[in-house]
């Protein structure tokens, strides 16, 4: 897409795994060589687009590596490969100033906060830092800030420790928020909180995107949530994104065999009984995937092929899948 507010192309990354002294001294003895290291493939041939105004669900099982990607697009990590554009300039070109339009909004907001800075200044000092608004204005762009969060100004002199998690995460938004972004990524940032408080941080995700425009990449375990939110969904297994396209066909007519286990898993209010179906087996070691297709060892649609070579990735209209042999199972989707 030549207008995509964030453009990636074959993001990788890979975390190599130190050997221990023990093992070289042991494969020296026997091969005479060092042991080769082990490296963990955490993103692999990653592509995708955002653009403006527009909300991106990224699902899967954890250690798949969403939020590996999340921190390839935040520079909390560099890519081993590949390429993330922004605003059509390639990321590692672009001037601090311009990278203030990305923000992250993290699962914990505890452990995201600091401990001993009050909420208020830890916020108000970004804005300063950035000169987002003149000295004179700050806190009166903070008041501004906090009334559309939905904060109590007055909590803005506690410290994290002292409010509730709801409230945590809403600052977490505030501090994204003051920094005037165009994309925020959402690294799960409703799993740490109680059911009734997700719901109002969801319909505050879902506000503030129509009255801002923004635009968001949404990690997320919950389907529920993505569905809501999202307009396109992207399933990610073992590194890679198995299955892609809008939320509303994705979810309700999964052609990946993972994508119809994995919403087959979700918990779900319904009338009647109905027998819980977890994702069969274990997800392969990163660090020893298995040949040919990585969901085969768990997958009951394996074709031979599947376990001998990795599938390409098919494009049928706004849908794009990896599978030797797709599905066309309708799912009833809930709500």
């Amino acid at each position: 897409m030549t207008d995509a507010l964030l453009s990636i192309r074959n993001l990788s990354r890979r975390f190599v795994q130190p050997v221990p002294a023990a093992t070289h001294l042991h494969a020296l003895a026997t091969t005479g060589r060092l042991a080769a290291p082990k490296a963990v493939r955490a993103v692999q041939d990653v592509s995708f687009d955002i653009r403006a105004g527009e909300a991106l669900g990224l699902v899967g099982e954890s250690g798949c590596g969403k939020s590996t990607v999340a921190r390839l697009v935040s520079r909390l990590l560099e890519p081993s490969g590949g390429e993330i554009l922004w605003q059509g300039k390639p990321l590692a070109a672009c001037k601090p100033r311009d990278l203030l339009g990305i923000q992250m909004v993290f699962q914990d907001p505890l452990s995201s906060l600091n401990p001993r800075i009050r909420l208020g200044e830890q916020i108000a000092e970004a804005v300063r830092v950035h000169r987002i608004v003149s000295s004179d204005e700050v806190q009166r762009y903070l008041k501004g800030v906090f009334e559309e969060c939905g904060i109590d100004p007055f909590l803005a002199e506690r410290f994290p420790h002292q409010v509730s998690g709801g409230q945590r995460q809403r600052f977490g938004i505030a501090r994204a928020l003051a920094m005037q972004p165009k994309l925020i990524l959402c690294d799960e940032p409703v799993a740490a909180l109680d059911v009734s408080i997700q719901a109002q941080i969801v319909n505050l995700f879902a506000r503030l995107r129509h009255e801002k425009g923004l635009a968001y990449l949404f990690i997320s375990h919950d389907l529920g949530v993505v569905r809501h939110l999202c307009d396109r969904t992207a399933v990610m297994y073992l590194g890679r994104i198995v299955e892609a396209g809008p939320s509303s066909e994705v979810l309700a007519d999964p052609r990946h065999p993972y994508t119809s286990d994995l919403y087959a898993a979700a918990p779900r209010i319904a009338t009647g009984r109905g027998m819980f179906a977890p994702v069969r087996g274990e997800i392969p070691s990163p660090l020893d995937p298995p040949p040919g297709c990585p969901y085969h060892t768990r997958c009951d649609h394996a074709l031979r092929e599947c376990s001998a070579q990795m599938p390409e990735t098919s494009e049928s209209g706004l849908r794009s899948f990896a599978c030797h042999n797709p599905q066309r199972n309708a799912i009833a989707v809930d709500g």
